[in-house]
């Protein structure tokens, strides 16, 4: 299947990816994915990430209660982990918020000044990837994955 690409202001969007929250909710069962992240070009601010199984809502995760969502403040060797994770397709969407104010800064109305990263080093063409670009299978095996930040200025 072609790769549909999005608009840019789309990336843009896109780039908010969290609104601020704690570690994922409890729940039972389930296994972990743990996320390293390499290409921090500082320890600045706040690194927000969202895992979802739901297309619609990737890679914002707004309004998406079944998302995992952890923000933390960013350390060299920034390694994430996703607790209780259950079976299914999902995708990870990360924010570099380097001063910290809960949302994705642009320049030029369009143009992240903030890093961005996607599982699977999805590809980003005008906008952000598609959600089978950036879809990982979890099944009954904790699960370590790389996610490459980007920065476009």
């Amino acid at each position: 299947m072609p790769h549909r690409s999005r608009p840019i202001h789309a990336l843009i969007l896109a780039a908010a990816v969290v609104t601020p929250a704690a570690a994922d909710p409890p729940a039972r069962g389930g296994v972990e994915i743990v996320v390293e992240v390499t290409g921090l070009r500082n320890q600045r601010g706040t690194l927000r990430a969202c895992l979802t199984a739901d297309r619609a809502r990737f890679p914002r995760c707004n309004d998406d209660a079944g998302s995992h969502r952890l923000a933390l403040p960013v350390a060299q060797g920034q390694v994430l982990r996703f607790q209780n994770v259950q079976p299914g397709t999902y995708a990870i969407a990360l924010l570099h918020d380097e001063n910290g104010n809960g949302r994705a800064d642009r320049a030029l109305s369009m143009i992240p000044r903030e890093g961005f990263g996607f599982s699977r080093d999805a590809p980003v063409r005008m906008g952000p990837p598609a959600f089978a670009d950036a879809a990982i299978t979890v099944a009954g095996e904790a699960q370590r994955h790389t996610i490459r930040m980007r920065y476009m200025l």
